[in-house]
């Protein structure tokens, strides 16, 4: 019996591994068609002498008419014919000098580089030779930047000012200070004599949020031919209290980098825009750089606001175009750090490392405070020229989607305003009173964030969930529903993050999730954050 058994199983096996022969064998055999297919057939088209047996059958019966047809027939196949190959070798010529392009930016990228890398050694050995120097003058350690900064030392070591000569006055130090009359910030100095006789604006203290809404809508129908719904608008004033970086982005042509600058005319108080570059790699961009040569601090419109904010009650706007052209995480990044930091008395940035007496007043000992009556406005395209912006940057700044254009509509003549940041913050402040997020609210965002955490392993930041509770409030203020504010930070904050993840295999996570979405809020809700995701669902 054991022995039929196993010749039993023997024969079984026999009859698999003749099953897997046969259907790999056949399966093997498809693959190979395709191959002599595709070669056969180029082998067909290219057989000239077959052409010629054929010409040969049917051309002797050919009048004077069907020689010249024939003639033009083979003129036209050979005139296409090399059409295609002019065709194929044009774009293989256009892609290797566009690869050619990339790489000689790439090198260029990488020289100057270096060339930066050895201009900071330069200034590192040049500091060392003073430091020599003013030891050697028994100074004491730490003086050397207040000592040279703008000045020369004589062959006895002895500090000159530059264009004074052997007979010039040299500097002396009082208190850490730099005694020169010499001026290196032109731009703030002129800032400082204006405000030495200025006189505030009567602001409008009545105005409430619903109604610069409607009022803003209608400046910028009326005045700029610029069109926006109430909700865009919405979403702007309420990014404003919720972080002072907000991103504008979307596609081309919907008004991204006009709405700041109209709401600056709006307030009677231009946007000042610094149109980014991609040659931008460090902070000296935006805020300027102390010129080693001519002693003089080039000073940028960016930081002549930033300056000028200290000394005004206005609400001051500055315009970063295109931002994303450049890595912002390369030029903005120690301001995202100082925008991150919870105590706005400790928002300062240096901008020079020592201190002359001919300083601008608001330049505490090389230092500028970062006033809290200026927001941060970013555009934004997302295309091949463009860099992703990273976590970090959404994470502490505001997205808004401007993705189609405004819808044209009749307007009654509005007038600008003048809004104080005192006024505005006020408004703010009470709106944080008057429409705190629901408990009901809150206890369903804390059931999505436990799903979701579950689900795909992503969770809520505090930092996002503290953005909410101060852009909600406003948003409602200005005339919104509260769970739209909700589901928009949702959409923007926490379902953004989903791009990261495998989509490809959390498509069913993605559909429960539009499904627990409608069960938790109800249905017809959280439309923004159910479009987003289904978005997703196509694209991956």
């Amino acid at each position: 019996m054991k022995a039929a058994a196993a010749c039993k199983e023997d024969d079984a096996m026999d009859n698999f591994l003749k099953w897997f022969f046969a259907f790999i064998t056949e399966m093997l055999q498809g693959f190979a068609l395709i191959f002599t297919g595709i070669w056969n057939g180029i082998v067909q088209i290219f057989n000239i002498g077959r052409y010629i047996e054929i010409f040969k059958e049917y051309s002797t019966g050919f009048g004077a008419l069907e020689w010249i047809l024939a003639v033009l027939a083979i003129l036209i196949v050979i005139a296409v014919f090399g059409l295609i190959v002019f065709i194929i070798v044009l774009l293989i010529r256009k892609y290797i000098r566009f690869r050619h392009s990339i790489v000689s930016n790439e090198d260029l990228l990488e020289e100057i580089a270096v060339l930066q890398q050895r201009v900071i050694k330069m200034v590192k050995e040049k500091d060392e030779i003073m430091a020599i120097k003013v030891a050697q003058m028994g100074l004491p350690t730490g003086t050397t930047n207040l000592l040279t900064g703008g000045h020369q030392l004589a062959a006895d070591g002895t500090p000159v000012a530059v264009g004074e000569g052997e007979e010039g006055a040299a500097p002396t130090l009082d208190a850490g200070i730099i005694q020169t009359s010499e001026r290196r910030f032109s731009k703030l100095m002129e800032v400082d004599s204006f405000y030495t006789s200025f006189i505030p604006p009567e602001y409008d203290e009545k105005i409430t949020l619903e109604e610069i809404v409607e009022r803003y809508r209608n400046f910028a129908c009326s005045r700029m031919n610029l069109y926006y719904d109430k909700k865009t608008i919405r979403l702007f004033i309420a990014g404003m209290a919720s972080t002072k970086l907000i991103i504008l982005q979307g596609i081309s042509g919907t008004g991204k980098t006009s709405l700041p600058y109209s709401f600056g005319k709006f307030l009677q108080n231009d946007t000042t825009i610094a149109s980014v570059q991609p040659s931008w790699r460090d902070r000296t961009e935006l805020f300027g750089y102390f010129n080693e040569f001519t002693k003089n601090f080039n000073e940028t419109e960016v930081l002549k606001r930033i300056y000028s904010s200290g000394y005004n009650d206005d609400v001051n706007l500055i315009l970063l175009d295109e931002m994303n052209i450049a890595r912002i995480e390369y030029y903005f990044a120690e301001m995202l750090s100082i925008l991150e930091m919870p105590n706005a008395e400790e928002w300062e940035l240096d901008i020079v490392p020592n201190a002359w007496s001919t300083d601008p007043v608001k330049l505490d000992h090389g230092k500028i405070r970062i006033p809290q009556n200026i927001w941060y406005v970013g555009t934004a395209n997302n295309d091949d020229s463009t860099f992703v912006i990273s976590d970090k940057v959404y994470d502490r700044a505001q997205p808004i989607n401007l993705d189609e254009k405004g819808i044209a509509f009749d307007a009654p003549d509005t007038p600008p305003l003048r809004l104080s940041y005192s006024h505005l913050n006020t408004m703010f402040e009470e709106a944080f009173k008057l429409y705190p997020i629901s408990q009901d609210n809150l206890k369903k965002i804390h059931q999505l964030d436990l799903w979701v955490i579950e689900k795909l392993r992503v969770a809520f930041g505090n930092r996002i969930l503290k953005q909410m509770s101060l852009f909600v409030p406003v948003y409602v203020a200005c005339g919104g529903d509260e769970l739209d504010g909700i589901d928009y930070v949702l959409a923007t904050k926490i379902f953004r993050k989903f791009e990261s993840l495998n989509l490809a295999m959390l498509r069913e996570e993605l559909k429960e999730l539009c499904v627990y979405l409608q069960k938790l809020f109800g249905k017809n809700k959280m439309g923004e954050s159910i479009a987003y995701l289904e978005r997703l669902q196509k694209l991956f």
